[in-house]
């Protein structure tokens, strides 16, 4: 780690949703650009498992999702964010990078952020996860096996 890299400050915190895990960096960036992890990054770039956000979750509606924590607290293009996510698919993966979006989010300030994004919901873990599957049935968690018909 190189001196400019030790001087960086980021705020982390971890978001999940269904199997996902996200682990999510704010940087807070005093300049126009900053050097992570040896590529520059300019204010309000948002990198994702290395890779831009907005090839990792195309499309506009993924957009407006992952963008909406930064909406609600005014703080669009503030920051340099870098996730990781794994497991589960993208759906629960982008539910995961918002909720550590949000969480990251109350940690830059807690008395101004967490009453806004709670209201909005973003700070609630979505528990909805896949049920288990149950012995003696046809595979899946409600299926049941087929009666014979005579």
């Amino acid at each position: 780690m190189t001196k400019e890299e030790s001087k960086i400050s980021y705020y982390e915190a971890v978001g999940r949703r269904k199997e996902s895990t996200a682990r999510v960096r704010l940087y807070v960036v005093n300049e126009e650009s900053v050097a992570i992890g040896g590529t520059v990054r300019e204010k309000g770039t948002m990198i994702v498992n290395d890779r831009p956000i907005d090839t990792y979750f195309p499309g506009e509606v993924y957009k407006k999702m992952y963008l909406e924590p930064f909406r609600t607290t005014n703080t669009v293009n503030r920051f340099v964010v870098s996730i990781k996510t794994e497991g589960g698919g993208l759906a629960g993966q982008l539910g995961a990078v918002i909720h550590g979006i949000s969480r990251a989010l109350v940690k830059v300030d807690k008395e101004k952020f967490r009453p806004i994004l709670k209201k909005r919901g973003f700070m609630k873990r979505d528990p909805r996860a896949k049920q288990r599957r149950k012995a003696g049935f046809a595979g899946k968690a409600r299926a049941r096996k087929q009666s014979p018909k005579r």
